[in-house]
């Protein structure tokens, strides 16, 4: 074939099809365009729906409103019930969508109670940190009661944290009980017979725990308060522990009490059996705890002037329970009070002494002579510690 007709069909070529460059690229760029084109419709369409949830669901409610709405989380409300009122408030404009946002964003349970002012513009996680955050003029406080803590422990840190501005009604309400018999374990202590040697009625009685109550509420609010989650301490279960040993609910709270002030909770049982083994035969518990009840001073190394202080409450020279619980027991003590330990039960250990006063470590005997032996070793110890905190 000749050179001229090579070029005349390469020409012909080129008109028909044009040049197999172009060609190539656009067999590589139309399905790349293809794609691009069916993204964009596919984002539009995402976007358009986007939009309609966002407006529907999302969106302030009124996303140009400068109106404050005051708006009240009460205490113990649940997520639903704030997520309902935002709704009907008109600050949020899903009540669903808004719970669903809080659970998975774990903000359910940090709600704070309080008073807020909160516009429609602002958007659910504006709302939602607002709510979490607090609104600096809570409605709510927390109040904390330690376990062997006395009233009037609890009732000078009410004074000291500003919830009570005295103490003085407080006192006298713990000291009568009788604004509260409608209580029916407070009614029993009215009725017995030593209630007149009792220094508070309600001793042992304010169960020891953190609650919230409103900042305005009052000595007999709190009172109330934890007087309620008594019965939640002392379950029937319990009460029913305490019929099959003889003794009764008041019985098991002063026992309780003495034994949360006289050791740590990895001793509670082992402190009950010794009390109970005393108790059996007719002896004085004598424990230093209920001479300090009286004292006021938490001194580890008594004198004979402590020994013989004139109280009911002084279990060296009264046999049996002192006349009321000494401090707040928690609910192991409780428990060991009802439960004591069946090996040192069984083995008849009588005594104890603290081996470490600062650990709260104690020595266990079942004979005198040990006991003796073990205060000796012992005593040192208690007297340099007293010494040690400015006791005399």
């Amino acid at each position: 074939m000749s050179k001229r007709k090579d070029t005349y069909q390469s020409v012909r070529d080129e008109r028909e099809y044009g040049p197999y460059w172009y060609s190539l690229l656009w067999r590589v760029v139309r399905p790349l365009l293809i794609l691009a084109g069916s993204l964009l419709v596919v984002i539009g369409i995402l976007s358009s729906i986007w939009n309609g949830v966002y407006e529907n669901y999302f969106a302030p409610p009124e996303p140009t409103s400068q109106t404050s709405v005051g708006f009240t989380v009460e205490s113990g409300q649940s997520l639903t019930r704030v997520a309902n009122n935002l709704e009907a408030a008109g600050l949020i404009r899903s009540r669903t969508v808004f719970k669903y946002y809080c659970d998975f964003a774990g903000l359910g349970q940090k709600i704070q109670a309080g008073s807020y002012l909160l516009t429609p513009s602002m958007t659910m996680t504006e709302i939602a940190d607002q709510l979490t955050r607090g609104d600096g003029n809570p409605i709510v406080r927390n109040i904390t009661l330690i376990p062997g803590w006395t009233i009037e422990n609890f009732a000078a840190k009410l004074v000291e944290d500003g919830v009570l501005a005295d103490n003085a009604e407080f006192l006298e309400m713990c000291r009568t009980g009788t604004a509260f018999t409608d209580y029916y374990y407070v009614a029993d202590v009215l009725a017995g017979s030593n209630v007149q040697q009792r220094r508070y009625v309600l001793e042992g009685y304010l169960s020891p725990n953190t609650y919230e109550v409103y900042v305005d509420a009052t000595a007999e609010d709190i009172i109330r308060k934890l007087l309620s989650q008594t019965e939640n301490a002392f379950p029937v279960a319990m009460q029913d522990q305490a019929d099959t040993l003889g003794y009764t609910m008041d019985e098991v709270l002063i026992l309780a009490s003495i034994i949360e002030k006289e050791a740590k909770e990895g001793d509670f049982t082992r402190v009950s059996a010794v009390f109970h083994n005393r108790l059996r035969l007719g002896m004085p518990l004598q424990s230093d705890v209920t001479i300090h009840y009286v004292t006021g001073q938490r001194e580890m190394a008594l004198d004979d002037d402590d020994l013989h202080i004139s109280s009911p409450y002084n279990t060296y020279e009264y046999a049996g329970l002192p006349p009321g619980p000494i401090c707040a027991p928690s609910e192991a003590a409780i428990r060991a009070a009802l439960e004591p330990d069946q090996e040192y039960l069984a083995m008849g250990y009588l005594y104890f002494c603290a081996r470490d006063p600062a650990s709260g470590e104690l020595e266990f005997s079942i004979t005198y002579e040990d006991h003796l032996r073990a205060v000796e070793k012992y005593a040192p110890l208690w007297r340099e510690y007293d010494e040690s905190r400015g006791v005399q």
